[in-house]
């Protein structure tokens, strides 16, 4: 997974009109850098500066469940967006997990106010359902951005000499933040790796030089990130400064390693340095099974062979509004796809345990490539179930060759940013083909008008069981002051959406 976590995005009016209406440019560029490498954009939140992106790889979608969102303005007593938190909270393969990227108050004289803002939106970020309601409620907790705290007591000529000689120890003994985990109980559980770069705030822009201006800030790791277990073991929970990576883990065998923590001091656009962190999770399964399975059984080379079969678990909360999507493999988000068909349930179908969906002409590519199909949860807003990659190649004679994107993600500047062309596609976690010669009614592929966007969306949350084991890999990525301007190509939506709230865009 890639956790992307940006503060101080601009958010003039202009802009966030521009991005009301279309694909913030950052959301765009990263979708269109990780989507070749078959990473999804599972969810995404914004409040004015701040945002945060959440992207898995396509075949762990079915498993990424009960995701939701949340944001906590602290600025102006809670009336301004220009501080406090967004958050992403979601199941993964049966363990709750939350990602909470804060803008806190700046200054020196301002810890105290840092830590009751923290509080705060920790009190106030409060989700659905019964398996975790707050953020310290979650087995996991990322929680990184531009936390603001500074350096104490020692001077400027004092700091700066600290990191001219690589003497950084010195300075986390004098760390607020370092500081406060001795006192304030909210921040108890709570791991980070050592602080072996130099303090990533504040610079000159447009150098590596720490700031000449008449402020003179001092130097300080404003830019952080953390991650707490909600209940540790009796021993070996502790982060070992001394080993390369940071290990800590839960009673029931689950395990967060730190792989590195690092900032990027080539990075000059703005007056902090970006910080990223590579972590393993390691886990048993409790979920190991899609909600729905879907199977192709050969690729197809004709319109006739375009049907696909489904059949979903026990107890499934299925909706009139669920649909099939098709989408090439290398896709952005759930509403990137190629053509779609209503997964509508006959009167006839209740008791079945299989069904089958036809995609007619206009719902399937103008050419050929490697497609995968996902079944789209109306209750849950989220895919539940995809298909192994295979192949479409159908007849080119008469048919349009241009490419079709029905997403309605898109950024209408002209400048442009060179992609990756090589693809790299992972393997599925089942690679066996499910192959049924049943017999079985068929939905028709038009059942309803319109889009599936037009659907009213409403998240439902699901209880899982059943064990396993898993390993899931999560990069986490945080910086201030990031540059406009960057964007992706445009692309043209089939169809805009009425109801932009499922996508959190």
């Amino acid at each position: 997974m890639y956790i992307i976590g940006l503060q101080e995005v601009n958010s003039m009016i202009n802009k966030r009109l521009k991005d009301v209406l279309f694909t913030d440019q950052w959301s765009e560029v990263c979708m269109e850098r990780l989507s070749p490498f078959g990473y999804v954009l599972v969810t995404s939140q914004r409040m004015q500066g701040l945002l945060l992106l959440v992207f898995a790889k396509y075949f762990h979608l079915p498993f990424l469940r009960g995701v939701q969102t949340e944001t906590t303005r602290t600025g102006l007593g809670g009336y301004w967006g220009n501080k406090g938190g967004v958050s992403a909270r979601m199941s993964v393969f049966g363990h709750t997990i939350c990602f909470l990227n804060c803008h806190l108050p700046a200054h020196m004289e301002n810890s105290d106010q840092r830590m009751e803002d923290f509080e705060s939106i920790l009190q106030q970020q409060q989700f659905e359902g019964q398996a975790a309601t707050g953020v310290l409620d979650h087995d996991v907790v990322f929680w990184f951005g531009d936390l603001n705290f500074r350096i104490d007591d020692l001077d400027m000529q004092v700091v700066k000499s600290a990191i001219d000689n690589n003497k950084l120890p010195m300075l986390w003994e004098k760390d607020q933040l370092n500081m406060a985990k001795d006192s304030e109980t909210v921040l108890e559980g709570f791991h980070e790796g050592p602080l072996k770069f130099p303090p990533t705030y504040k610079f000159d822009v447009g150098t590596d030089t720490y700031d000449t201006s008449g402020k003179k800030r001092k130097p300080a790791w404003t830019d952080r990130i953390l991650w707490r277990l909600r209940a540790t073991a009796a021993s070996g929970t502790g982060v070992n400064t001394g080993k390369r990576s940071s290990i800590s883990g839960l009673t029931s065998g689950t395990k967060v390693t730190q792989h590195y923590y690092r900032s990027y001091m080539e990075y000059t656009v703005s007056d902090h340095k970006p910080v990223s962190s590579i972590f393993t999770l390691q886990f048993p399964y409790k979920v190991d099974i899609p909600l729905v399975i879907i199977t192709v059984e050969d690729e197809w080379n004709s319109i006739a062979d375009a049907t696909a079969k489904f059949k979903m678990v026990p107890n499934f909360a299925r909706s009139s509004w669920d649909w099939i999507g098709l989408y090439k493999v290398g896709f952005k988000h759930h509403k990137d796809y190629v053509g779609y068909v209503w997964a509508k349930q006959e009167e006839a179908d209740f008791h079945r345990q299989e069904h089958q969906v036809t995609f007619t002409e206009e719902e399937l590519p103008k050419g050929s490539g490697d497609f995968i199909l996902g079944y789209y949860s109306n209750n849950m807003s989220t895919i539940v179930g995809v298909t192994e990659p295979f192949q479409i190649q159908l007849p080119t004679s008469g048919l349009d060759n241009s490419s079709s994107d029905s997403s309605d993600f898109s950024s209408e500047d002209d400048s442009t940013v060179v992609l990756m062309k090589t693809r790299s596609r992972s393997p599925s976690p089942r690679k066996s083909k499910h192959c049924s010669r049943r017999s079985v009614s068929r939905s028709h592929s038009r059942s309803r008008s319109g889009s599936p966007e037009q659907a009213k969306m409403k998240m439902l949350n699901v209880t899982d069981d059943s064990p396993s084991s898993n390993t899931t890999t999560t990069k986490s990525e945080s910086t201030e002051h990031p540059a406009e301007g960057s964007s992706s190509q445009t692309s043209a939506p089939k169809e805009k959406e009425k109801d932009r709230k499922g996508s959190g865009l």
